[in-house]
């Protein structure tokens, strides 16, 4: 349960990084998130906050969502999102106040939120990622088809989500776990590493990621030994000594 922000995605680009490194980035516009409505245990019986983002023309808006805004003192959005809070959080947040890209840091962990690149109808190929049948030795025309999709007279019905062709894409998808590389509080953008949902223009929501770290520790190298710390190495029982003198024969 932590506060986000709405944003708009802007489009990608790249940035160097002190070593020389280049790192993608998507630019996301989190400008103008405006507090709408301050939800409580008393009233509504848990904590959360409503942000409006965006502008919308008046004539574009219905009488319960102007009296909504107005009530707020806020311009009209096209989007409304909430976020579960702490109840420790409301106290820095009040009605028709603003909420900025400095609430993240650099470095944070964060989940983006938002709506797909549709692909219009796909085949069982493209869409689910089916290995294509035989082109040739007596396959005619079905090269590319899904083949069966049912059993015999029992069960006799295709079973409900049975992967077949269809509309791909346009579905609310969220990437998670994914680094703020830069927060530009002067023009209220967020610089995230990666990829994100949707296409340019398209909404966003940010929040902190919800997945644990997971901490990586090192195996502990074994200490190095001395030379003095060494044990000498065992000589073989037949050995004998460089300045031994070979036995004297008996006399005859």
């Amino acid at each position: 349960m932590s506060l986000g922000l709405v944003g708009r995605k802007v489009g990608m680009t790249r940035v160097f990084t002190e070593d020389g490194d280049t790192v993608p980035v998507t630019v996301v516009d989190v400008s103008d998130n405006r507090v709408t409505q301050i939800k409580t245990p008393e009233t509504d019986g848990y904590c959360a906050v409503q942000l409006a983002y965006g502008k919308r023309r008046p004539a574009r808006v219905n009488k319960a969502a102007a009296g909504h805004f107005a009530k707020a003192g806020v311009l009209a959005g096209h989007t409304l999102k909430e976020f579960r809070v702490n109840p420790d959080q409301l106290a820095s947040l009040k009605v028709g106040g603003a909420v900025g890209a400095d609430i993240f840091k650099v470095g944070q962990m964060v989940d983006v939120s938002g709506t797909s690149q549709g692909k219009g109808f796909a085949g069982v190929i493209k869409r689910h990622h089916f290995s294509s049948n035989r082109a040739s030795h007596g396959n005619s025309v079905s090269h590319n088809k899904p083949g069966s999709i049912g059993q015999n007279q029992d069960p006799g019905r295709v079973f409900p989500g049975k992967r077949m062709a269809g509309h791909m894409g346009a579905v609310h998808s969220t990437v998670q776990n994914v680094e703020i590389i830069r927060v530009d509080a002067e023009r209220q953008l967020l610089l995230i590493r990666g990829a994100l949902p949707g296409s340019r223009g398209g909404g966003v929501t940010v929040k902190p990621t919800t997945r644990a770290e997971k901490k990586v520790v090192a195996a502990p190298k074994p200490a190095a030994k001395s030379a003095q710390a060494r044990p000498a190495a065992a000589k073989p029982a037949d050995a004998k000594p460089a300045d031994a003198k070979p036995a004297a024969k008996p006399a005859k």
